[in-house]
């Protein structure tokens, strides 16, 4: 049985495409000798650490709730309504990009965007994460942001400002780094030139039970002990 290899992964993890990579965002095809067999379309990855690891920042009955209840909701929710469509044999990237903007298409969209979401947020983090970065990401932050105390600044205030429920996001957009904020399930892979790094949810459900109301103190755990510098470096090497 072979892989099919994803692009954005962390290098520490043995992998079946025979080169040392991480947890996948991407979901995979298995192939067979004779045949060929594809699983569903969204699929619930596990975490990328025990779901304790996080704490004291983000603790384990948040971790819980958040991937085996919301996360999953997401790929149960999605996969009914992929059933038997034309998107049921797509590559998830695919369905997001093929749905995006389309009312009808809303459903099968929001979903499937939250799960490649969450699935990205969860690498974005790591145990002992946090502060400032090191390798080309911080090369990348001092030229095109004017360094990191800029960068925390923008990724800071587009958390904080998101109104309601969404996202944080470093990119590469067009080569250059670039701090955005999407509503919702809405995503950057949708736009072309746009190269996600790292996300931060601001969904209540993502820091609720550790940080109630206090979004801008969960903003400001994330960037000082959770946020995972090294899967910005490899995808900005993929990118």
């Amino acid at each position: 049985m072979a892989y099919r290899c994803c692009p954005h992964v962390i290098p520490t993890a043995p992998h079946g495409c025979g080169r040392e990579v991480g947890p996948c965002i991407h979901f995979h095809k298995r192939i067979h000798s004779n045949q060929q067999t594809t699983t569903m379309a969204l699929e619930l990855p596990a975490l990328p650490y025990s779901n304790d690891a996080l704490a004291p920042h983000i603790n384990a009955q948040t971790l819980d709730i958040h991937h085996g209840k919301h996360h999953n909701a997401y790929v149960v929710n999605g996969n009914k309504l992929i059933a038997g469509t034309e998107y049921a044999d797509m590559a998830h990237e695919d369905i997001i990009k093929a749905t995006a903007g389309k009312a009808d298409k809303a459903g099968i969209f929001n979903n499937a965007a939250q799960v490649w979401n969450h699935t990205f947020y969860w690498n974005s983090m790591k145990p002992g994460g946090g502060g400032k970065p090191t390798g080309a990401i911080a090369a990348k932050i001092d030229s095109d942001l004017g360094g990191y105390d800029k960068f925390v600044e923008l990724f800071s205030t587009a958390g904080a400002t998101q109104f309601g429920s969404g996202w944080a996001w470093l990119v590469l957009e067009n080569g250059k780094l670039a701090v955005k904020k999407t509503p919702n399930a809405e995503t950057p892979i949708t736009t072309k030139g746009v190269t996600p790094l790292v996300t931060m949810d601001v969904w209540e459900h993502a820091y609720y039970l550790d940080f109630q109301n206090r979004r801008p103190d969960y903003i400001k755990t994330f960037l000082a002990s959770l946020i995972n510098w090294d899967f910005a470096n490899a995808n900005l090497a993929n990118a």
